[in-house]
């Protein structure tokens, strides 16, 4: 990707130094979990929180207030910034810029008025407005303070998926957390939550967060379309690495390789193929109303 020498973002809180011990979050995180990361994320954020605190001192029954409610905040302890993250940091913020000019647009031609997130980058956890996170989460974006969260080592982890090292691979998981901030901002995770809470089942809910979860991949290809309309920033590849980092993140691609078959009724988050192919279908025809999930008969 060409990213050098335009804008970084004002709105980058850099935590990478920062650590946390002990405390909770100050209300329940696991219901959020569910709503927002679904089964397979609230399951790794509980067991990422209750690992994170018993070894760093905050001990089990902190683990279960961070979870269920009920403790104080964490107390912040300033260390060193990893080591290998300050390029990750900085490509962060130029890409959050190209985000916000790109939506910004989008919402006047629509009428609307963009605000911008906040991206948090964190190592390890860091509290948020929907409770304290564990980087065994991965990125993800918190309606209740409109802020972006993701530990900067989260690319490493990525690559070792099948994504790559590209760095659209990276842009593309910044772009579908913006996504959801746009969701937030047009009414669509109210409306999900509705129809999840209104859903017969399980299964049914969860194909409701899959539609959540595809319209931002769509509206991650239709940021990545305009801007490179602005910026000519794609060159040879870069969407390939887009398209590798989706499949990777597929629901069947990660249930396969954790436990060596696929479940389509627990999917949260779409299919390899339906992450892929949404991205394309945002990229190609760059507007909103493309992007429409739960207007489509089929995902």
């Amino acid at each position: 990707m060409q990213w050098r020498g335009r804008r970084s973002s004002r709105n980058v809180l850099d935590r990478r130094a920062t650590r946390y011990r002990g405390g909770g979050a100050g209300f329940a995180l696991l219901p959020l979990a569910l709503r927002f990361l679904g089964w397979k994320g609230a399951l790794l954020l509980a067991i990422g929180v209750v690992l994170f605190l018993v070894f760093s001192g905050g001990g089990l029954q902190n683990a279960l207030g961070i979870l269920l409610g009920g403790q104080s905040q964490p107390v912040a302890v300033e260390g060193e910034v990893p080591e290998g993250t300050e390029e990750a940091a900085q490509f962060a913020g130029v890409i959050l810029a190209d985000t916000e000019e790109v939506w910004t647009a989008v919402f006047e031609e629509n009428g609307g008025t963009y605000r911008e997130p906040t991206l948090v980058l964190f190592s390890d956890a860091a509290p948020s407005g929907c409770g304290f996170a564990s980087s065994a989460v991965g990125p993800f974006y918190c309606p209740l303070d409109q802020r972006l969260y993701i530990d900067v080592r989260f690319y490493d982890e990525l690559a070792r998926m099948g994504a790559g090292e590209g760095d659209f691979a990276q842009a593309y998981v910044l772009a579908h957390e913006v996504g959801h901030h746009v969701q937030h901002l047009l009414g669509v995770l109210d409306r999900a939550d509705s129809l999840q809470n209104s859903a017969g089942n399980q299964a049914a809910a969860n194909e409701v967060q899959v539609r959540v979860e595809l319209m931002a991949d769509c509206f991650a290809g239709l940021w990545t379309a305009r801007a490179h309309q602005r910026y000519d920033l794609l060159e040879d590849g870069d969407i390939d690495e887009g398209l590798r980092a989706a499949a990777a993140v597929g629901d069947d691609t990660i249930q396969q390789r954790a436990r060596g078959r696929v479940v389509p009724d627990s999917f949260t988050h779409g299919s390899a193929e339906q992450r892929q192919r949404w991205f394309m279908r945002g990229f190609q025809s760059p507007d909103i109303a493309s992007c429409d999930t739960f207007s489509a008969a089929e995902l």
